[in-house]
């Protein structure tokens, strides 16, 4: 049998596992989904056993997606992008990727959008704005990141080629011009709140939010009365699942299973 797992802190609230084991229960594969809760100033110990045990992969959740980086030999786009999120354990060592970025982008794909020569704005500038930003200039749209720290923005737009940094306030007017807008930040999880102004949005543009519960944000429901089209969180969450399941199995991932497993637990 062979064991996969997601390592984190917490992780008892985890949707990988339904998720994946979804997946290796609909294609016959004899494997199971399990959770690794690890302590952050052990983590190392942590790496290095998962590899001695045998596990076959991990995907890497909060907080230690940088941390990961240093034990593993970093796949081309993680070197960019600076965090990992999926770990592949291999005869030759541990190989890490960053499926954030690239499930993004089949959710983007998923949903007919084409994002190269789009204008696309990206709200935040932590992990997962990173992971986007990047994701959205690899694609060939030209990337705006706006946050409430202005230079946090800048920093994250200096190492994103051609991408520009700009303070919250900026927003409105970034909305004005983007054909994609996407929310990287938690505001809106469980709450009924929106980073970006109601009155900003228009019907030219997508909408995306990484935030998943709820499914349907205010974000989300102020960009869908304006006329936008819109995708929420769980995409995300599915293709970086779905990039994860084929990367450790060489498998197509039955995508409509997962996605449905994904949905029930939401």
């Amino acid at each position: 049998m062979d064991v996969y797992g997601i390592i984190g802190n917490p992780v008892e609230h985890s949707l990988s596992p339904p998720l994946h084991q979804a997946a290796f229960d609909h294609l016959g594969i004899d494997a199971r989904f399990v959770t690794f809760e690890a302590d952050p100033d052990r983590i190392e110990e942590a790496f290095r056993g998962a590899e001695a045990l045998g596990i076959d992969g991990l995907t890497v959740t909060l907080p230690f997606k940088h941390d990961a980086y240093e034990f593993v030999d970093p796949e081309e786009s993680v070197e960019r992008v600076g965090a990992v999120n999926t770990i592949d354990f291999t005869d030759d060592g541990p190989i890490g990727y960053n499926t954030d970025m690239t499930g993004t982008l089949r959710a983007f794909e998923h949903h007919d959008v084409e994002l190269d020569g789009t204008n696309a704005v990206v709200v935040g500038a932590g992990g997962a704005a990173r992971a986007l930003a990047f994701g959205f200039e690899e694609a060939g749209a030209d990337v705006a990141v706006t946050n409430r720290t202005e230079s946090k923005a800048h920093d994250l737009a200096e190492d994103v080629p051609g991408a520009t940094g700009h303070g919250l306030d900026e927003l409105p007017d970034l909305m004005a011009e983007a054909d994609v807008v996407a929310n990287a930040t938690s505001v809106g999880l469980e709450s009924d709140e929106s980073v970006a102004p109601a009155d900003a949005w228009h019907g030219d543009c997508v909408a995306f939010d990484a935030v998943y519960k709820p499914l349907e944000t205010r974000f989300l429901g102020d960009a869908a009365a304006a006329g936008a089209q819109t995708i929420d969180g769980a995409w995300m969450l599915l293709f970086q699942g779905v990039d994860a399941f084929e990367t450790w199995t060489g498998e197509d991932a039955p995508v409509d299973v997962m996605n449905e497993a994904l949905r029930s637990h939401l």
